[in-house]
């Protein structure tokens, strides 16, 4: 009987795994189980019987978001008991979230009753005592060029926007630079910081939440809603909107991604793509995940 729930699978799916020795990114097909995390290739279309590893949960450290990757915002990193560190890269933000919560209560059933702290991204608390919280220290931090948040360019119905970040990205930061310990915390501090009018929004999604929500649900823990700096504390640049033909395609509203097997045209192989279907207006994108850098390999109009 103990075989069999040691045996159980609690989740599977695809991932992008860093490599040990070389470190490039490829998909691997991962299995939780409550003791151990296993991955196998995909080959042919289908996994291989044979793992190509495995990751031991008991005493294992969970990082989540971890953002040193600039272009790889959805990481996981697992330390094992022996400080051998993993590099786990999600789908999606939902996605990431997800296998965390998972692999963070597998590795707290592992502890046992006294050890239990529980996973957290779920962690209970009685919310952040933001008169505690030194706001101008925060905001110099998060606004350092070479450890604050990333500024990018990002899309949204059609316009490209540059220098600014999403508000799911703001959430990861704060989290993962503890300076909030869930992201119930994060999001409350980044709405007090909105609130003074050190962050502004930027693009159709945030200035509706802004001009509609209550107080507490202006800001918006969403990968879709843009934020910026205010202009008087910007360094790297103002935010300038755009729009193009590709930018029209690619800025319809996200429906769902994930990874799929897509079998190529010429050579017949299968590889694993990150999807992403839109729609306003309707297309399926793919993208090979295993680059630093997401490029658009191909189309379908719907």
């Amino acid at each position: 009987m103990e075989t069999g729930k040691k045996n159980t699978t609690l989740r599977e799916g695809f991932l992008v795994k860093r490599g040990h020795l070389v470190h490039n990114w490829k998909p691997r097909w991962f299995v939780l189980t409550p003791e151990k995390l296993l991955y196998y290739k995909y080959d042919g279309g289908k996994r291989d019987s044979c793992q190509r590893g495995k990751i031991l949960l008991k005493e294992c450290e969970i990082t989540s978001p971890f953002l040193d990757y600039e272009n790889r915002p959805l990481v996981i990193k697992l330390r094992t008991k022996n400080g051998v560190d993993h590099f786990l890269e999600a789908c999606s933000r939902e996605e990431r979230d997800d296998w965390a919560g998972d692999i963070s209560a597998a590795v707290d059933k592992l502890r046992g009753p006294e050890g239990v702290k529980g996973p957290d991204l779920q962690a209970t608390t009685t919310g952040p005592q933001l008169h505690d919280i030194n706001m101008i220290k925060v905001l110099e931090s998060m606004n350092d060029v070479h450890s604050g948040i990333k500024m990018g360019t990002h899309l949204e119905h059609g316009s490209t926007y540059s220098n600014c970040f999403s508000g799911s990205a703001v959430v990861d930061w704060l989290v993962f630079t503890q300076l909030a310990l869930t992201r119930v915390e994060a999001l409350t501090l980044a709405s007090a910081l909105q609130e003074e009018g050190f962050l502004w929004p930027v693009g159709l999604k945030s200035v509706e939440a802004l001009r509609t929500a209550g107080l507490t649900e202006q800001f918006m823990d969403d990968s879709t809603a843009l934020y910026s700096f205010s202009d008087s504390l910007k360094k790297r640049g103002s935010v300038k909107a755009e729009t193009s033909r590709s930018a029209v395609e690619l800025g319809g509203k996200v429906i769902k991604r994930g990874f799929l097997l897509k079998q190529g045209h010429r050579r017949k192989n299968w590889k694993v793509r990150l999807f992403v279907l839109r729609s306003e207006p309707a297309y399926l994108h793919y993208y090979d995940p295993t680059r630093l850098r997401l490029i658009t390999r191909d189309c379908v109009f719907l």
